[in-house]
């Protein structure tokens, strides 16, 4: 009688499903590490009301008053939101990859965007936008003009 040596390699990892959960054996590679820090949260103010958009269009919703409901917020709330579509197409680009916040406020709050998006002509847009982040040397180029 013989006797065989079997040996089969594999990737697998443990995963959590919740806090206080079993961990599970799972086939394959573990998913990747999320990025440390969060998504700053204009950058979720601009995705929410892309999203939105979609849901009006597509007949889901029928009004920001349907929205706010559904959201739990003031019809004000989700029109805020809904005027950074007024944004350049750009300057919404920006603010979807902004960089992680890793600790404290987020360097760009809703209320820095709103005297933005009300402007009609996109280049003042963008010119507003480099103020924001260069407030200093804005003012200087202003003074040089």
């Amino acid at each position: 009688m013989t006797t065989a040596t079997l040996t089969v390699e594999c990737d697998f990892h443990f995963q959590r499903r919740g806090k206080g959960a079993r961990k599970e054996l799972e086939s394959g590679a573990a998913p990747p590490a999320v990025a440390p820090g969060r998504v700053p949260r204009v950058a979720k103010f601009i995705a929410l009301a892309i999203r939105f958009e979609r849901l009006l269009r597509q007949g889901a919703v029928t009004s920001y008053a349907e929205l706010a409901r559904l959201g739990h917020v003031t019809p004000a709330r989700v029109s805020q939101v809904m005027s950074l579509l007024q944004l350049a197409p750009d300057i919404q680009e920006q603010i979807l990859f902004l960089p992680r916040t890793q600790r404290g406020r987020d360097p760009i709050i809703l209320q820095d965007l709103l005297p933005i998006a009300v402007l009609l002509v996109w280049q003042k847009q963008r010119r507003a936008w480099r103020e924001l982040f260069d407030p200093i040397g804005a003012r200087r180029n202003r003074a040089n003009c």
